[in-house]
């Protein structure tokens, strides 16, 4: 039972040392930062152009369907190296090659539509 103390004290000593470091972190940015506020400091920023009227602006979706498929294949690839790890061990052969053919035939199921329905096609 003192062994459980002893740890659980330990445990909150942690928590509260990183409690006081992320509070003594802020108060030190807090005092030591400047802070010289200006109108051109405080206007809205849109990557060095102009902010444009009233909260509308032109978007191309393709961009976010790039992205999509970027986070779509590095996922995958994750899930690719342990299967890679665990491919080799005895008794994973046909099982693992099975369950990794269908996953990537997901993936490739799923690019095919999307290069059939033309998302691909830079215009």
């Amino acid at each position: 039972m003192d062994g459980y103390l002893g740890s659980y004290a330990s445990l909150g000593l942690l928590l509260l040392a990183g409690i006081g470091f992320v509070g003594v972190a802020m108060t030190a940015n807090r005092v030591l930062r400047p802070s010289l506020p200006s109108p051109a400091k405080q206007s809205t920023y849109e990557c060095g152009v102009d902010p444009v009227g009233g909260g509308w602006a032109q978007t191309q979706i393709r961009y976010y369907v790039y992205a999509y498929l970027y986070v779509l294949f590095a996922v995958e690839s994750v899930f690719l190296l342990p299967w890679a790890v665990v491919f080799d061990r005895p008794g994973f052969g046909l099982s693992s090659i099975l369950e990794m053919g269908l996953f990537v035939a997901l993936l490739a199921l799923g690019l095919l539509y999307a290069w059939r329905k033309g998302v691909l096609r830079w215009v």
